[in-house]
């Protein structure tokens, strides 16, 4: 029971940094946004569908070469940690510079004519062609994965945080076919870009300040 109590809390955190990142209007999301509003929910949908499977193969990359370094060489955690926290002050350097902008969103579209089978294709390629998404998925592990964890916890954030992916991503593809969520986002996209900047400067200090 004492070490579910030690490992959930970085579990809890990475999800959580997942779920906030997936708020995050970067090229995916706004992808599916924009070929939501152009070309109809059935297409958005299958481009998401895409976009999640291509992120649990990066989710799953991530954890097992980060597993594997770790099982060699447990101080390159050190290391990592540096990464992960540098790459997530970045994000909340986006977040505020995004959330600081009076700008509206930049939508996306991804064809206009194609059957889902090609929509698919396309969400998939927009994922693995980005040598961000690794990143993005190392910094992630980093938060729940310290040196002595067991096996399981990567696989739990990879599970878990690749699940909320593709989920989300189906939700953004079924919202954004509608003009009313549109309009929501559009008004408050500056407090919520605000708030996931706060979040990963959080999460930058406690993965830099973790014992282990």
């Amino acid at each position: 029971m004492s070490d579910i109590q030690t490992i959930l809390p970085g579990i809890l955190l990475a999800l959580g940094g997942t779920a906030l990142g997936l708020m995050t209007p970067g090229p995916n999301i706004l992808s599916v946004i924009g070929t939501s509003m152009s070309a109809g929910r059935a297409a958005g949908k299958a481009l998401a569908y895409g976009i999640g499977f291509g992120a649990c193969i990066w989710a799953t990359l991530a954890w097992a070469g980060l597993a594997g370094l770790l099982s060699v060489y447990a101080s390159a955690i050190t290391a990592l940690k540096i990464a992960g926290a540098a790459y997530l002050l970045w994000l909340a350097f986006k977040a505020f510079r995004s959330a600081a902008s009076p700008k509206p969103l930049e939508l996306r579209e991804t064809m206009s004519t194609a059957n889902g089978n090609a929509y698919f294709r396309r969400g998939f390629l927009i994922v693995m062609t980005n040598p961000k998404a690794v990143l993005v998925w190392i910094a992630i592990m980093s938060l729940g994965v310290r040196a002595d964890s067991p096996w399981w916890v990567g696989g739990v954030i990879m599970a878990v945080g690749g699940s909320m992916s593709i989920f989300a991503h189906q939700l953004y593809a079924i919202a954004f076919s509608t003009s009313p969520m549109i309009r929501f986002y559009s008004r408050a996209r500056r407090w919520i870009e605000a708030g996931l900047g706060t979040f990963f400067c959080f999460a930058s200090y406690k993965l830099l300040t973790s014992k282990s």
